[in-house]
């Protein structure tokens, strides 16, 4: 499952009259997020943003890790990959 951070955002906000119906990849991480068998995006993007200060460029959930991309000051993007079943950070690294 790929979800891209457009998505995972509604993971974190409640739905409203003029949000698009989800795909049924958010609605799958959604109801994996309610039920608890992932961590809230808020979560991992905090603790993300605190290892790496800089901005949000992108997150991801694929095959239950959650991938941050964060842009620092200096220009080097760095992805951060966090276990989404408990919100583990797995690996750090600067993208090419």
């Amino acid at each position: 499952m790929l979800v891209s951070l457009p998505l995972l955002l509604a993971l974190a906000t409640p739905g409203s009259a003029a949000a698009p119906a989800p795909d049924p990849a958010q609605q799958v991480a959604r109801r994996a997020v309610q039920q608890g068998r992932y961590v809230p995006l808020e979560q991992v993007v905090r603790d993300a943003l605190r290892r790496q200060p800089g901005q949000l460029l992108e997150v991801e959930l694929d095959d239950a890790v959650y991938e941050v991309e964060i842009l620092r000051d200096d220009g080097a993007v760095v992805e951060l990959d966090y276990d989404a079943r408990n919100g583990t950070l797995l690996k750090m690294e600067l993208d090419d």
